[in-house]
């Protein structure tokens, strides 16, 4: 075979092998964008359909059969019978409906008279009760410390104040944290410093981490909130609020690929 023919060979299989990667960076690059814009989404409609499917079996179900046998013992003998009343409410999709609507205004009126003054009254009795009871006790404590801290607003202030920045695990590697107090009062008369409790979240949960005690000059207060600073550990730092942001230029030989 001829020299040139001979490179010209190789010449097209390097072209060749250079639009397949062309093609294969796009495809990803497309496949990610996509995604990115499609698993929010997605992720929203899912916890959307378990809560549903959560209510609907745990209350929507017995609020449905609740009212087949209020119908029935209003409406007396000669009304609709009971196994159609339960087809259509209690199995039937408008039933479930209907049911699920009324588990909503079940839970709001509860939290409207926990709001009140009795209704805190009657529900301290009531957890009173269930803290006396060895086994229910231990479970019922730790449901409700992450069911306060996930869901109250007010719960995340007390423990937490602010968020702060410092050098952990060594020197050189930052991390986020959560301010949860200051410090222990040993440890600050020892050293003559002022100290703070740290909690340092992991990530994707941060509700739990590592607790240090650290002095205050080597921390560096950020301005974000607490919510931020949960989006962002959960997030692994892809979110981050708009003041922590940097603008970082892509090298030169990167931003040429991603043009490609």
């Amino acid at each position: 075979m001829p020299l040139y023919k001979h490179f010209s060979i190789e010449r097209c299989n390097v072209i060749a092998g250079v639009k397949n990667m062309s093609i294969t960076r796009r495809f990803k690059s497309y496949f990610l964008r996509g995604l990115a814009v499609l698993l929010p989404t997605i992720l929203t409609i899912w916890i959307c359909v378990w809560i549903y499917k959560f209510i609907q079996a745990n209350i929507s179900v017995y609020v449905s059969r609740a009212l087949v046998w209020l119908i029935m013992f209003a409406q007396g003998e000669g009304g609709i019978s009971e196994e159609r009343l339960t087809e259509i409410l209690a199995e039937g999709a408008a039933g479930s409906v209907i049911g699920f609507l009324i588990a909503l205004i079940i839970v709001c009126i509860v939290g409207a008279l926990l709001a009140s003054v009795v209704g805190r009254a009657i529900w301290r009795i009531i957890e009173e009760f269930i803290m006396s009871t060895p086994f229910l006790r231990r479970v019922y404590s730790y449901i409700k410390q992450v069911t306060d801290f996930v869901i109250t607003p007010e719960e995340k202030a007390k423990l937490f104040s602010r968020v702060v920045a410092l050098e952990y695990p060594r020197k050189g590697i930052w991390s986020i944290g959560f301010v949860t107090g200051s410090g222990l009062r040993k440890v600050a008369e020892n050293e003559k410093k002022e100290f703070l409790t740290i909690l340092i979240p992991n990530s994707p949960t941060p509700v739990t981490g590592y607790v240090i005690v650290v002095p205050k000059e080597q921390t560096i207060a950020l301005d974000m909130t607490v919510e931020e600073a949960f989006i962002f550990a959960i997030s692994a730092g892809v979110i981050a609020p708009n003041s922590q942001r940097m603008s970082v230029a892509l090298p030169k030989v990167v931003a040429e690929n991603e043009q490609k």
